[in-house]
């Protein structure tokens, strides 16, 4: 299975995880048709959680709703770990006015699109993330 989804001290409430696994790796493959093999690992968890992680490996003292980390060894195998923050998630949700799954789902995708190489620092890279995310979104709740 490429992707594998891990509750660290929360329940992420995500369902259809195998679903989601094989569209992750579809997502994948078609922007980066070189990868073979594509191992993901979600670990879903608490502000607090996310927070040391963001401190000790990026050494910034802010909340976060995700942080991304590429493990791969070789162009043709990614994996990587995506830490999502479900308080994050939650409260953003709140924010944009939208549903907590929708929200759980675009930050899911923001995570993959990242080991893709899609960057999100400036604001044309920005803007074309969120293009990305729609696109995925609307493609996996379509498909329902």
């Amino acid at each position: 299975m490429p992707a594998r989804f891990h509750e660290q001290g929360v329940r992420s409430r995500l369902k259809d995880k195998r679903r989601l696994s094989a569209f992750l790796d579809t997502l994948v493959r078609r922007h980066m048709p070189q990868v073979r093999q594509v191992q993901l690992h979600y670990i879903f968890c608490t502000d607090d959680y996310l927070l040391d992680i963001n401190k000790k490996f990026l050494r910034h003292n802010t909340l976060t709703d995700i942080i991304t980390f590429n493990m791969s060894d070789t162009p043709a195998a990614l994996q990587g770990e995506i830490y999502i923050s479900t308080d994050r998630v939650r409260e953003n949700a709140g924010i944009f006015s939208t549903g907590y799954n929708h929200e759980l789902h675009r930050v899911i995708f923001h995570g993959a699109l990242h080991l893709c190489g899609f960057g999100d620092k400036r604001q044309e890279e920005q803007a074309e993330m969120r293009r990305r995310e729609e696109e995925a979104l609307k493609k996996y709740f379509d498909g329902l």
